[in-house]
């Protein structure tokens, strides 16, 4: 029980940034500033044009548009990785629920905070997840990770804790976000001509779920930090929910980046490198980043679908032929965790070292 209890491994505990940018400091301290940060932040009017996807989830379920739908959620998932989901059915007073209680989450006094933070043990809870060493570079956010479903797999300290109507409005939005997750993902065993039960055993039948919620202070020289190290994700399915309405996810495209600009009402809908395994490489997660600015803070809660624990992961059968190989190994889920969790982001080198590598002969 206390390997599922703890699933996820530990990070170096590490200061908060919110209460470092509330000193209104004029300059960043050295373990926040990458140096390759600069040149690599100029967006060009090329990439602003560029956007991502976006489907309407009531067209790709209808019988009238279910076709022409479900072929431009095939190539967004397939070239993009990335897409913004429209009349998505979970209701719009609950997401404005969850927008102002995760905003007056973080803006709880620090001793009220401090029941919630990272311990040495689990790296649930309000810190900084990925931090392998004390000289690693940190990101410009404080973020406030967990457990939410299976229910037994949450820490007792954290979600049973939370705040009223915080839990109550949780504990709606973990339920609502699992049944569209499970959505989406059987959209894409349809659209694969995958084996119906496949994608639904590893993921419908105590799939785990878990919730990142970010906080971005404004920093004084948003040029030299980053919020969020790019990196693809390492689960299975990612779903988005942009709480304050200021800009800062891009993602990578063709090598160049793309900012994203939400649209209302939304969910940014991302592969993660998980469900590239399952789709032999069909399916790509692709590198995303979060950069901060001088003025407002930004906020997001991005909800990870993974298959269930005890599961084994690699390319589904039902994909694998004699033209199509598997292109990744298979490996335990638990084994993949704490590989995952056991290192600092970096973009997708995660996932290359589950690749399988072929000879090429002449």
């Amino acid at each position: 029980m206390d390997e599922i209890k703890n699933p996820y491994g530990t990070s170096i505990l590490v200061p908060s940034v919110q209460e470092l940018a509330k000193h209104k400091i004029s300059t960043v301290p050295q373990r926040y500033v990458h140096p390759q940060q600069h040149e690599d932040l100029a967006i060009s009017e090329t990439d602003l044009a560029l956007e991502i996807p976006v489907i309407d989830l009531q067209k790709l379920l209808s019988t009238q548009h279910g076709n022409s739908e479900l072929s431009k959620f095939h190539l967004a998932c397939k070239d993009w990785g990335f897409f913004q989901l429209v009349n998505h059915g979970v209701s719009p007073s609950l997401i404005e629920k969850v927008k102002l209680e995760t905003k007056d989450f973080f803006n709880l006094p620090m001793s009220e905070k401090k029941k919630f933070w990272q311990t040495s043990q689990y790296v649930e809870g309000f810190g900084q997840a990925f931090v392998v060493s004390e000289d690693q570079k940190l990101d410009w956010a404080d973020i406030y990770y967990m457990s939410t479903l299976p229910t037994h797999m949450r820490l007792p300290h954290l979600f049973p804790n939370l705040p009223l109507p915080f839990r109550e409005t949780l504990e709606l939005y973990s339920e609502e976000l699992k049944n569209l997750g499970n959505v989406i993902i059987k959209q894409m065993g349809i659209a694969l001509n995958m084996d119906e039960k496949e994608m639904r055993e590893l993921f419908e039948i105590d799939g785990i779920q878990s919730m990142r919620m970010n906080y971005y202070p404004p920093c004084p020289e948003p040029e030299k930090v980053i919020g969020l190290t790019p990196h693809s994700d390492g689960g299975g399915l990612t779903i988005l929910l942009q709480v304050s309405e200021v800009e800062g996810l891009q993602i990578k495209k063709d090598g160049i980046w793309v900012p994203v600009t939400p649209l209302p009402n939304a969910f940014i809908v991302n592969i993660g490198d998980i469900l590239e395994i399952v789709t032999n490489g069909i399916y790509r997660s692709i590198e995303h980043r979060a950069v901060v600015n001088s003025e407002q803070e930004r906020l997001s809660i991005a909800t990870f679908y993974s298959p269930r624990y005890d599961t084994t992961l690699g390319p589904a059968s039902s994909l694998i032929t004699k033209e199509t190989p598997p292109r990744f190994k298979t490996i335990k889920l638990k084994e993949y965790l704490q590989g995952l969790f056991a290192r600092k982001l970096d973009g997708k080198s995660y996932i290359d070292a589950m690749r399988i590598l072929t000879e090429h002969r002449d």
